[in-house]
């Protein structure tokens, strides 16, 4: 299939922002036409190894240049809305690393910016791209296994403990919740939907920033979501539901490409969804799929479902104290 080349900036050459790139030279139709970092060199070490076309000193001069269609914003979480801001006010469609903003406000602030300038606005939640996800999604929505009774998710990782680093930085937005945390809450929010029933306990570090968090959220009718992220602490990173007449499994690291276990009737089947990229490649053929129908908002990660996941978010840390 032939389609118009979308021309990529990406703001910010971080490790995401890396595997991003990767995917984009094995995605048709993408090129990379332009990176931004705060620094030149950084800007020109990371074109060179990625290919892109220009490399720009300042996040300012990416915004503005007339050869980019759609840029990439892939900061710390704490500096989201500023960026995405600084690319709308400049003309230039949007996709935004997730966690899309710090809370509600900012989030509904970036959507009905971009709504009022017309202009392609979208959260990073690669996962909803995956074929995997949608496979479980799917089954699980499909009723052949019944209603969900219950929902189970986790993300832990253990890295080497750095007060100063983006982890464990208060400054930066640092913590377990929004980084590793947001997928078991998208998890339950794509699976089950929006409830304000929240209970959640935390545990802060001497930082300020939550290293684990468990929650649980009620659905009414004995229908819960039980949810755990850390960031001292490696798990299972397994997404179990459980329905009347099964279960899916979404297997270990299930927020990038894996695979699925459908438990049913006494047999396990196993569905298998190999892949020869990292995964960003899914979610940036959707971007450009949008941008050449003309279109200003997902049709898959909708502004309603942002709000909703960062609604989620904020309650959770409403109940365990953590403030930005």
């Amino acid at each position: 299939m032939s389609m118009k080349e979308t021309r990529w900036g990406i703001l910010g050459c971080g490790h995401i922002a890396e595997k991003f790139a990767q995917d984009l030279q094995q995605t048709e139709g993408a090129i990379l036409q332009a990176v931004g970092s705060r620094s030149l060199e950084k800007a020109k070490a990371f074109g060179e190894e990625f290919e892109a076309l220009e490399a720009f000193g300042s996040y300012e001069e990416l915004a503005q240049s007339s050869a980019v269609d759609i840029i990439y914003v892939a900061t710390p979480h704490m500096f989201h809305k500023e960026h995405t801001l600084l690319c709308l006010k400049n003309k230039k469609a949007v996709l935004c690393e997730k966690a899309f903003g710090m809370n509600l406000e900012e989030v509904a602030e970036m959507c009905a910016f971009a709504k009022a300038e017309k202009l392609f606005l979208m959260e990073a939640l690669w996962t909803h791209f995956l074929p995997h996800y949608n496979y479980a999604l799917e089954t699980v929505h499909s009723g052949n296994l019944g209603k969900i009774k219950s929902l189970k998710a986790d993300f832990g990782i253990d890295p080497e403990y750095n007060p100063e680093g983006r982890l464990f930085n208060k400054g930066l937005g640092g913590g377990s919740l929004l980084d590793v945390g947001i997928y078991p809450v998208f998890a339950a929010l794509s699976m089950l939907g929006y409830t304000d029933n929240i209970k959640a306990e935390g545990k802060l570090g001497p930082t300020g920033v939550d290293h684990s968090v468990s929650i649980v959220l009620d659905y009414g009718n004995d229908v819960t979501a039980q949810l755990y992220c850390a960031i001292d602490e490696k798990t299972d990173t397994i997404c179990t539901i459980e329905l009347e007449f099964g279960k899916v499994l979404i297997n270990s690291r299930f927020h990038e490409p894996s695979a699925v276990t459908v438990i049913a009737e006494g047999r396990n089947t196993l569905k298998e969804f190999p892949v020869n990229v990292n995964g960003y490649h899914y979610e940036i053929l959707h971007c450009q799929e949008m941008l050449a129908q003309g279109k200003t908002e997902s049709s898959i990660m909708t502004f309603e479902k942002s709000k909703q996941l960062m609604m989620l978010l904020d309650g959770i840390r409403n109940q365990i104290g953590l403030k930005y």
